[in-house]
């Protein structure tokens, strides 16, 4: 079915970001893991047991534990077997955006046919969004694992958009101008909402948290906010941030004063930053990139946080 969008017709007029997400039937649940993971990590009085514990209910995001554990940075020679050995191994600090990673491999490493995105394409935009948010978070003092995943799972809506497109056989192509509102304007045209509003429906379907899931819904609009003002703010930022990095030869508009002011940050910080991520994504891609360029799909699934510490702190952060 090829159907010509039209900004006054809309021919799905009547589905709603529910019904998509309803109709999913092949994305992992694995991204439960992670609100469960963070309010685990955020209590003191937990134990690395109970974390392992976690991370055994999928069995897919163990393996990726273990397999890291078992890495030449964190193994020194010794092999590990277990999940408890493996997160003892990798520490607190590192296991939530280990398992992160464990869990975008299995949602984000996937072509969207109809916003016309390959997989690697998807991957390093989640990615240096992911990378982004987080630096900001530190310059602004918010948290960085809430902002590491917003960034992380941004575009997540994506993906439900592209799956249900398929599903039911709809020929649609949706258009992206760029940062600020990236696909947006395709998306309204032919439903009526945009991904943000599919993401957050699948989030909160995931149950994650309102401080992760808001900034997700008003990541075109952060002055809506509300209390997640902050957050989405620093969410927008990051998206200029993942377009100077992934998108370089497309212009790319300024961040608007309102949303620097509100993260007390200006064009000089960005476009530092802007070179930061750069320089960090360029260094992870040589890592994973294998025979003709392309990043292949089982190694990428293995890149976790030690590609981040096999470069020394000063390598990317930003005093």
């Amino acid at each position: 079915m090829n159907i010509s969008l039209h900004a006054t017709c809309r021919p799905w007029g009547n589905v709603t970001p529910g019904d998509m997400v309803g109709a999913l039937d092949d994305l992992p649940m694995a991204p439960k893991v992670l609100p469960r993971l963070k309010r685990l990590l955020s209590d003191a009085n937990s134990t690395m047991h109970e974390i392992a514990m976690l991370i055994r209910l999928d069995p897919a995001i163990a393996a990726r534990v273990i397999q890291v554990a078992n890495s030449t940075y964190y193994s020194k020679g010794a092999r590990c077997f277990t999940v408890l050995e493996a997160v003892n191994r990798v520490g607190y600090d590192q296991v939530y955006e280990l398992v992160a990673y464990a869990v975008a491999s299995q949602v984000l490493v996937r072509p969207l046919e109809v916003y016309g995105i390959e997989a690697d394409d998807l991957w390093k935009s989640s990615v240096s969004c992911a990378l982004a948010a987080e630096l900001l978070a530190e310059r602004t003092g918010q948290d960085r694992d809430v902002a590491y995943t917003a960034g992380l799972l941004h575009a997540v809506g994506m993906v439900v958009i592209d799956d249900w497109a398929l599903k039911n056989e709809y020929d649609l192509q949706l258009a992206s101008a760029g940062f600020p509102g990236d696909a947006s304007e395709s998306e309204r045209a032919a439903f009526g909402f945009t991904q943000a509003e599919t993401g957050v429906t699948l989030l909160q379907k995931w149950d994650f948290p309102c401080s992760i899931a808001e900034p997700v819904r008003w990541q075109y609009a952060p002055a809506a906010a509300g209390r997640h003002v902050h957050m989405a703010g620093l969410l927008h930022a990051a998206k200029w941030l993942r377009s100077t990095v992934c998108h370089r030869t497309m212009a790319c508009p300024p961040v608007p004063t309102a949303v620097l002011q509100l993260l007390a940050l200006n064009d000089a910080v960005l476009h530092e930053l802007s070179g930061v991520v750069r320089d960090r994504l360029a260094a992870v891609s040589s890592l994973l990139e294998t025979g003709g360029g392309r990043i292949h799909a089982d190694v990428r699934q293995r890149f976790p946080r030690e590609t981040r510490d096999w470069l020394s702190d000063g390598a990317w952060r930003v005093a």
